[in-house]
């Protein structure tokens, strides 16, 4: 009976230490850096309706050393606080390791959204910066892709303010 005894045992320890293993390589998995994501560019799509269409071009920069695939974008844009224009894409790609790669994702901005910001515009006493705020993620992986944020200033024209 003793065999059988030292057999569960080893068992056991094998479960345990492959347990352990399994968790120190996810550990390593976690262990990267944000992605850096940034507004390149915005250009107007055609919209239906009242609503406004745009194509928001995303610089994405990967400062870790693996490849970053995705398999779809999700994009929020607020401006001075608000929700103002969302978008999703179907695309798919790779960030390269420590490279970079422009993603373009078309987002809706509703005639409500545009109200809401001209009223904060015309209530407002010589605005001369807009804040924006960018999240999203970009989808995909083993663990669910990444997800990224930005956010900023951006000076009116005419405003005579510089800098952000």
């Amino acid at each position: 009976m003793q065999p059988n005894h030292t057999r569960v045992r080893f068992l056991l320890f094998f479960a345990a230490l492959l347990a352990i293993l399994a968790l120190d390589g996810c550990a390593g998995l976690f262990n990267r850096d944000a992605m850096r994501v940034t507004v390149a560019g915005i250009e107007p799509l055609e919209g239906q309706g009242l609503e406004m269409r745009f194509a928001v071009k995303l610089r994405v920069q990967n400062p870790n050393d693996a490849p970053v695939d995705f398999d779809g974008v999700a994009l929020d844009l607020d401006l001075n606080g608000r929700a103002f224009a969302s978008g999703v894409s179907d695309q798919r790609g790779t960030v390269p390791r420590f490279g970079e790669l422009v993603v373009s994702v078309p987002v809706t901005v509703s005639a409500f959204s545009v109200a809401r910001q001209a009223f904060g515009f015309a209530s407002g006493n010589g605005v001369s910066k807009v804040s924006y705020a960018v999240r999203g993620k970009l989808a995909g992986g083993a663990f669910g892709g990444a997800r990224f944020s930005d956010s900023g200033y951006v000076d009116l024209p005419g405003s005579g303010s510089s800098g952000y």
